[in-house]
């Protein structure tokens, strides 16, 4: 098995995905190990519940493993795989939308009660901000809230997030700008004050040149979101498959 797993590990992701469509039961395994950490981040941050983000990477990867076959190699396996996920989230919120539901508290679950992963945040200073910050990303259209999660907290550069979501890189920057608006309007008290310039020639309390003074941040600043919803942990443990191919129960298992 270890001879198996150096062998897949010197493999790139479309040799790997090349290896699947052969009939190898453990390469696609290996690109999940690989990619699933972001996958979940992404899936998690798009639908704002793990449950929802759990269900959704499930169908998702499924429907990759079956779609192997039919991967063209016009991008790379991992924006094939992001296309996928974002794919089967916006499937999930346009349900959701059409026929919304209101759970039923149980007297048990928490507000923090999911599949038990852990949520792709950092640490934040102040957990309310981060409240705050996921609660305005949530309520962003859902085309926006994608192209910043994609381009803003993952990092994507605009390029890829366009191959993607398969569309144009115009569309992406727009999504963006629009996005960061709503987010500015919503969260722009939230951004720290930071020392800015003063006015050439005009001396500091103590009669020398100020070079800079506090002031109040620009106008439409919104804090870096990647702040309180940076990293890139695990899937949770309810992030399995139902297949018995290519290891996705042990691969999903095991973290």
């Amino acid at each position: 098995m270890t001879g198996s797993a150096d062998r897949l590990a010197g493999l790139d992701d479309r040799e790997l995905l090349r290896a699947h469509v052969d009939g190898d039961t453990d390469a696609f395994a290996e690109i999940l190990r690989r990619h699933r950490d972001r996958l979940w981040a992404v899936a998690l941050r798009t639908l704002g519940d793990r449950e929802e983000a759990a269900d959704a990477l499930q169908d998702a990867l499924l429907s990759a493993h079956r779609a192997a076959p039919r991967f063209r190699g016009d991008s790379a396996v991992t924006t094939w795989l992001h296309r996928i996920v974002v794919n089967a989230c916006l499937d999930r919120i346009r349900r959701r939308q059409a026929h919304p539901t209101v759970p039923l508290p149980d007297g048990n679950r928490s507000e923090d009660a999911g599949t038990g992963g852990v949520e792709p945040a950092a640490p934040a200073p102040d957990l309310d901000t981060a409240l705050v910050v996921r609660q305005a990303l949530a309520a962003l259209p859902v085309e926006q809230r994608v192209a910043i999660i994609l381009v803003d907290v993952q990092g994507y550069p605009v390029a890829e997030v366009a191959r993607m979501l398969d569309v144009a890189e115009g569309t992406v920057k727009s999504r963006c700008a629009r996005g960061r608006a709503r987010l500015a309007g919503v969260l722009g008290h939230l951004r720290p004050a930071r020392a800015v310039p003063a006015p050439a020639g005009k001396p500091s309390a103590g009669g020398a040149p100020a070079s800079r003074a506090a002031g109040k941040p620009p106008a439409g600043a919104v804090p870096d979101v990647r702040t309180v919803t940076a990293g890139n942990p695990a899937a949770g443990d309810g992030v399995r498959s139902g297949t018995n191919h290519s290891g996705l129960d042990r691969n999903q298992e095991d973290r």
